[in-house]
């Protein structure tokens, strides 16, 4: 059962709270319990269609920072084999918001590198929610030049509010690692497909979603800035945030549209977060058709390929 319910979900929470103290009560009532919790439960489903149907920019925006969703963690528990981690940029530390490693992915070997906001609290501080320091996207870079090397694709992972803007990351050069993330992965010569699995948020998230296919979850967001953030400026106060979801244009559909992303990725009804493993093995079966296709290419077209999709956008 889902333990977080988002504020527009009050009518499902009613319902589902219900279907648990029918499943509490003793069997041995006139009442057929059974039968009551099935009509609920068709109550929750239609309304779980009717209400994920119609999802505003800000209602999405809600439902892409929902604390069980699929984190990183979860994707490479359910999605690979044989993991590998591997730590540090070679150049000042480790960081555990934006981690990576050799894997398989359905019987081949891949580089995989994900951006992880963190389950629990202690799992949150230790990721520092998300935002990776220059050191993660160095790390990214080391990995990206390994799978160059090995001829390995690269499958890349965002759920990011952004990068970490505090004030040793400025020192240690956050933003010439971002640039030097992008540069890079536009370099390569193998395939690279980015998944933006909840939050994409600004240029730490386009750290890790430029690529040859870049691929959105149905509810994911990708934005420049947080609506509560493009609020604050043009309103002077994060009242407006529904608001600015609205012009910033942000959801998923947005991004297809304007041929930011090159695939939407469904999710089950009332989001990835109540079905977890569906959500991630269709995830993956997207993922495998698009690398299939990428592999068919040499690593001219492969660069060519970017060098052509981001020249259109810009």
């Amino acid at each position: 059962m889902i333990k977080h319910f988002l504020s527009f979900e009050k009518q499902i929470s009613d319902l589902e709270g219900k279907i648990e103290e029918l499943r509490h009560l003793s069997s041995g009532g006139d009442i057929n319990i059974a039968e009551e919790i099935g009509k609920l439960q068709t109550t929750v489903s239609n309304e779980l269609k009717r209400t994920y149907s119609k999802l505003t920019p800000w209602q999405k925006v809600q439902v892409s920072r929902h604390p069980e969703r699929p984190h990183f963690q979860d994707i490479v528990k359910h999605l690979f084999d044989d993991y590998i981690p591997l730590a540090g940029d070679r150049s000042f530390s480790d960081d555990n918001a934006l981690t990576g490693g050799i894997a398989f992915f359905r019987n081949q070997s891949v580089i995989i590198i994900g951006i992880d906001k963190g389950k629990n609290t202690a799992d949150r501080i230790s990721k520092n929610f998300g935002m990776a320091r220059p050191e993660g996207y160095r790390k990214a870079i080391r990995l990206m030049d390994l799978a160059n090397k090995f001829s390995l694709p690269v499958l890349m992972f965002v759920d990011t509010a952004g990068a970490y803007p505090g004030k040793g990351a400025e020192e240690r050069g956050q933003a010439q690692a971002i640039a030097s993330c992008i540069q890079k992965s536009l370099e390569i010569k193998v395939p690279t497909i980015s998944t933006i699995t909840g939050e994409g948020g600004s240029g730490g998230a386009v750290a890790l979603a430029v690529a040859n296919n870049t691929v959105m979850l149905q509810h994911a967001i990708y934005s420049v800035i947080s609506p509560e953030g493009c609020s604050s400026i043009l309103w002077r106060s994060s009242d407006h945030a529904n608001e600015a979801a609205e012009a910033l244009k942000i959801t998923a559909q947005d991004m297809l549209k304007f041929g930011i992303i090159d695939e939407i990725i469904p999710e089950p009804v009332g989001g990835a977060h109540r079905d977890m493993k569906v959500a991630i093995n269709v995830m993956g079966d997207i993922i495998e058709k698009r690398l299939k296709t990428l592999q068919s290419l040499d690593q001219n077209e492969l660069v060519k390929l970017k060098e052509d999709k981001y020249l259109k956008i810009g």
